[in-house]
């Protein structure tokens, strides 16, 4: 089976070592601190915004709102677990094209599978799965927030700073999110020649003239014959077969793995709030 090729990852989260194995681009470790990119990343009115939440008395939250209980942490799970079960199946039946609903989806062979694969379909597909994330993902986080603001106190200076990052980074994000299926792009089409370039030679020995087959076989003595040292050579090492379209089972598996490494991402901040709230 193809694999993707193996190279020197960066240290990190996971999706950023994944995308730095399976692209073709290597891109040096940054030296700059996380503090160092925020700076950059935030614009003159949001470090205004976080500058006056860190050093004034935090805002103080009207009693009613709903209480951290053991249900949010259930829910936390719920939709964790519902994200990636979507991934999982939508990336296991990714093909070159779409079931229109209502049609019975036809049965193609490997070969015919592989020719007619377009990554526009997987990168519609992507591109839809990080719609469902940001918006489960930021319910879930505004939800949490709330109640961590209620706690008032610090608690609500913190729920004003993550409403502060959410809102400023998320530009940033989404184009950050954004650039994957591009880079995925790339791995797809080097699977497919990779592919192609392995079974060429299978394919010309197939078209090779029958006369060939029907050669005199050699003598026994001619088999017989060495190198001079007295033995037989030895047999030639078979190469595995290539399955036909087995590349683009690899792809719907890396595929899968970017995209659950990217929900942990999109879920670090949804994780603070929770520690937050088990913590008060």
């Amino acid at each position: 089976m193809l694999q993707a090729p193996q190279r020197t990852g960066l240290s990190g989260p996971t999706l950023i070592r994944l995308l730095t194995r399976l692209t073709d681009v290597d891109v040096p470790e940054s030296r700059q601190s996380l503090s160092d990119h925020l700076s950059q990343w935030l614009g003159w009115t949001d470090a205004i915004a976080l500058s006056a939440a860190l050093n004034t008395s935090p805002p103080v939250i009207a009693p009613g709102a709903r209480m951290f209980s053991s249900a949010e942490e259930r829910e936390c799970a719920r939709v964790r677990t519902t994200l990636a079960d979507a991934i999982a199946s939508d990336t296991a039946a990714t093909s070159a094209k779409r079931i229109v609903p209502g049609q019975a989806p036809a049965k193609k062979s490997a070969a015919v599978e592989q020719a007619e694969a377009d990554y526009s379909n997987f990168r519609q597909r992507y591109l839809s799965l990080q719609h469902t994330m940001e918006t489960s993902v930021g319910n879930l986080r505004s939800r949490l927030r709330g109640m961590v603001a209620a706690k008032n106190g610090e608690m609500t200076r913190l729920a004003v700073v993550d409403a502060i990052m959410d809102r400023a980074l998320l530009p940033k994000e989404r184009a950050l999110f954004g650039a994957i299926p591009k880079l995925l792009q790339g791995h797809f089409e080097r699977l497919r020649m990779a592919e192609a370039a392995a079974l060429a030679p299978v394919d010309a020995s197939v078209d090779a003239p029958a006369a060939e087959a029907d050669a005199t076989p050699p003598t026994d003595g001619a088999a017989k014959l060495d190198n001079g040292n007295g033995k037989a050579p030895a047999p030639a090492t078979a190469t595995p077969p290539v399955t036909p379209g087995a590349w683009l089972d690899v792809f719907r598996k890396d595929m899968r793995s970017v995209l659950l490494a990217e929900l942990d991402v999109r879920l670090q901040p949804v994780e603070g709030l929770l520690a937050a709230l088990r913590a008060s």
